[in-house]
This record gives structure tokens, C-alpha cells and sequence, in this order.
């Protein structure tokens, strides 16, 4: 197990002391070494280490409990039946607080140099790691979270109500620092550009994902505060358009890179999930070309249209008479897209509101987010497209939640997320899933937490209520 990054990563090359042969006593400084970071330094790393890791985890986890994709052959076991393994979350828990501490090493540039712009898009960047951590496994550190040069190495975990507390007062206080009248002077961001504006929107789009996310807590009244938000886009401007959403385009052009070194391990031993491909066919949904390849009949290899396999089967893997659709691989090749936080999700979240009663017009947000879903995959939405029965708006939250679902494909772990809030899309189970069936709640703790932080890790299980797949984060009871 590699141990948890809780010091601080070294990014900040001092004075380098070099001792002369012929004596000399003097000191000599090297100029070519980095002697401080300015807020900007640290920023395109992030953004890619968060990227890149969302996009794998994204794959290799939401995609097998939504039933996206699943593993081919796969008699027995497997994330996709709900057989989930101790270090499940070791990846995210360990990526996501070595970039924690660098965010926080951003926050504190910018702060010195007194430069709001940076520091907003710092506290931005800080939430949307946060809230994945703790919407993956619940109670998490925070407050003494990457602090080891304060020599705090065993930090304690927060609640999750405190956290979400912190992260929605944090995006306010960002909405509030943005200067658009003064530039990003630092080197040119690989999300935005250097664009005030659309970091700002990013923020507010983000504190509309994640009001949402804890709505059904009444108490925080949540629909409330989103529902001003969207009267009041001259206070809280949010992505209107999905060139303006927060989506990383992968350049190729070293270090931007696609984080699948060789492509065709994206689909290696993958086939499609006749839950996502057989509803898409049922839209005639101008995805699946992008998505999928086509399925072929065994023998004759004749094409047969876009099929997949049942999500946690049971049985022989010989009962699929057919080459199933599998992921199309040029998705993850050189350029490609990483999906954060796009147009289309905050379409659905008004969507909802509307549904609600909350604000006007259902149908049109949910159009525009269908829409949007599709075009931000760079297909063109057939105009005829929510004319068919099962696309046209039915004033459901069922319909919205199962175009969301598709507009959230590739987008680190928002669809499970979202199925925990509402249990929809509605997901077929079969007799060969674990755990009873459910779909599992969260994320156990990485196993040295029980090791190296033992009293903090009790106190946590405390907190959340049992440390087992099955105990429901705050947010969700």
C-alpha cells in the first residue's frame, strides 16, 4: 500500500547552498532554481492530475456500477455485480490529497500576492475535489488535511455536513473575488485561457452541483438557495453554452497528454452495458457512433447493430451469441475531451428545479440539456430527437434523470452520485449481483487509515455510521 501524501509535497526549490573547491566561503545561489511559486504556478498541473484522474476512475468504476460498461469475459465476480474490493478507493484517496496540497499551496500564492482572481479559482478547484472525496467515502479530513509542515501527520476527519458547510461558503466567497476587469497574468491556463469569466462560472455551476447534491437535506434548504441562483445569473452567472463548459481538451502535445498511454487499453476485455447501448438505440441516439463500436454476429462477423451484455450476468459467458459493442477507443486517443463540469449538467439542474416548481420552463431546460449532452460529444441532435415518445418531456423527474445520465457520461463519478440522491435512472438487477442487490453507498477507507491514523479512522466510522459499502453518507439519509 502506498502510503497517504499527508507532508507536503516538495514543489518550492530554495536556496541551494554549493560549496567551491578552491574555498571560496560565500554562498552562491542558483538562478536558474525556482525560489517562489507565484498563485500560477501550480494551477495546469492540477487541473490535469484532477482531470486525468476523474477520467480513469471514471471508467474503471462508474461505468461498471452504472452500467455503462462492464468487464468481457467475466463469469464471477467483478465491480459491475456489486463485488466491491477493500482498496477500492485507495486511487482517488491518494491522488486527490496530493493535489489537495498543491491547491492549498495555490491558495496561499495568491493570497501573499493578493491576487483574488487566483485565490477564487483556488477555493474552486479545492471544492471540487472535496466534494468527491467526501461524497466517495463520507467524513474525510479537511481541516488538518495536508498540514504536515505544520506537523500535523495524523490529521482528524470532518463531518460531512461541516464539509459541505465550508465548500458551499468557500464558492461564495470565490463568486465574490473575481475581478473580470483584471487579467490572469500567469501562464495561460490549459481549462479556460486565463478567462475571468468563465472560472467564475465554473464556480457557480459547481455550487449549483453540489447544493443539489445535498437538497434532500431539508434543513439546508437547498432548492431555496439554487432557485435564486437561477433568477439571479447578473449575481451567480453560470455556463449558458457548452463552449463555455469546464472541459478539458487533451492537446497531445506533452505534458497534456491522454491518460491512457496506449489506447486500446481503454477497451481492452470491455463490452457495453445493454442498459446504456439498448436505451440509447431507443432514442436513436447519434451517441452510440461516438461511444461504441458496432456488435457482429460470431461466425460471419456481419454487423448487427449496436448490442450489449448484461450488466452482472449469470451464467456462461458462452450464452452471448454475439461480439457485443465495446467502447470505441478514439474517445482516449490524442486530442481528446475530459468532462468536469459541462453546460449540460446545469441545464438538468434547473430541469429539476422546474420539475419542482421552483423556476420556469422544465421543458426547455430540458431540452437544452439534452441537447447540450449530445453536442458537447460533438454529434448533432437530430431534429426529430424529442418528438419519439420516449425522449419528449413527460414532466417526470424519470425522464430528466435518465438524459442526465447519458449527458454525464465520462464525468468522474456524477452519475453514481446522482443515482444515490434519487435512485434513477432505474437499474435492472439480476440474481447474479452481491451485496443483496444494492448498488453499494460508498466507499470503504483506505486500508493504512486503519493502520497509520487508527484513532482518527474510529472516530470517522463513528461519524459516518459503520465503514461497509452500505452505510449512506449524510447527504443521503
Amino acid at each position: 500500500m502506498k502510503k497517504i501524501k499527508i507532508t507536503a509535497i516538495i514543489l518550492l526549490l530554495t536556496e541551494i547552498t554549493i560549496s567551491c573547491s578552491s574555498g571560496f566561503e560565500e554562498l552562491n545561489e542558483n538562478p536558474n532554481l525556482i525560489t517562489e511559486i507565484s498563485p500560477g504556478t501550480l494551477l495546469n498541473p492540477i487541473i490535469y492530475g484532477i482531470a486525468s484522474q476523474n477520467a480513469t476512475q471514471s471508467v474503471d468504476v462508474t461505468f461498471n456500477l452504472m452500467q455503462v460498461s462492464l468487464p468481457f469475459p467475466s463469469i464471477t465476480g467483478g465491480l459491475h455485480r456489486y463485488d466491491v474490493s477493500n482498496n477500492i478507493g485507495n486511487s482517488a484517496w491518494n491522488n486527490y490529497y496530493k493535489w489537495l496540497n498543491n491547491i492549498r499551496e495555490m491558495r496561499m500564492a495568491s493570497v501573499k500576492a493578493g491576487d483574488g482572481n487566483y485565490e477564487a479559482v483556488a477555493l474552486t478547484l479545492n471544492a471540487l475535489v472535496y466534494a468527491n472525496l467526501t461524497d466517495l467515502f463520507g467524513p474525510v479530513p479537511m481541516t488538518e488535511a495536508v498540514r504536515g509542515e505544520d506537523g500535523i501527520l495524523y490529521p482528524k476527519y470532518d463531518k460531512q455536513e461541516f464539509i459541505y458547510e465550508t465548500l458551499l461558503a468557500d464558492l461564495e466567497r470565490a463568486n465574490t473575488l473575481y475581478d473580470t476587469s483584471k487579467a490572469m497574468i500567469y501562464t495561460e491556463d490549459i481549462l479556460f485561457q486565463n478567462n475571468v469569466l468563465k472560472w467564475k462560472k465554473l464556480t457557480n455551476s459547481l455550487k449549483m452541483r453540489l447544493l443539489l447534491r445535498v437538497s434532500n437535506r431539508t434543513e439546508i434548504g437547498a432548492f431555496q438557495k439554487l432557485a435564486y441562483m437561477a433568477d439571479h445569473p447578473e449575481i451567480y452567472p453560470v455556463f449558458t453554452n457548452t463552449a463555455e463548459s469546464a472541459i478539458l481538451k487533451v492537446t497531445g502535445v506533452s505534458p497534456n497528454m491522454s491518460p491512457w498511454g496506449r489506447p486500446q487499453d481503454f477497451n481492452l476485455n470491455i463490452k457495453m452495458a445493454s442498459f446504456f447501448i439498448d436505451n440509447l438505440n431507443t432514442l436513436e441516439d447519434p451517441r452510440r457512433a461516438i461511444i461504441a463500436t458496432g456488435a457482429t454476429a460470431l461466425v460471419t462477423n456481419a454487423p448487427i447493430g449496436f448490442k450489449g451484455i448484461t450488466s452482472a450476468y449469470a451464467g456462461s459467458d458462452s450464452q452471448f451469441k454475439y461480439n457485443a459493442s465495446t467502447l470505441l477507443n478514439t474517445q482516449v486517443q490524442n486530442p481528446m475531451q475530459i468532462f468536469i463540469l459541462t453546460y449540460a449538467e446545469v441545464e438538468f439542474i434547473k430541469a429539476e428545479l422546474a420539475q419542482r416548481g421552483l423556476i420556469a420552463d422544465a421543458q426547455g431546460h430540458y431540452e437544452k440539456g439534452g441537447k447540450a449532452g449530445i453536442e458537447q460529444l460533438k454529434a448533432t441532435t437530430p431534429t426529430t430527437y424529442f418528438d419519439k415518445a420516449e425522449a419528449k418531456y413527460d414532466g417526470t423527474l424519470e425522464r430528466i434523470m435518465l438524459q442526465k445520465y447519458f449527458a454525464l457520461y465520462f464525468t468522474d463519478y456524477q452519475q453514481w452520485f446522482e443515482y444515490r440522491r434519487t435512485g434513477l435512472p432505474v437499474l435492472p438487477t439480476t440474481t447474479a449481483m452481491l451485496n443483496d442487490g444494492v448498488m453499494p453507498s460508498r466507499f470503504t477507507y483506505p486500508d493504512n487509515q486503519q493502520i497509520k491514523n487508527n484513532a482518527n479512522y474510529l472516530e470517522a466510522v463513528e461519524l459516518v455510521g459503520g465503514d461497509n459499502i452500505n452505510t449512506k453518507v449524510w447527504w443521503d439519509k
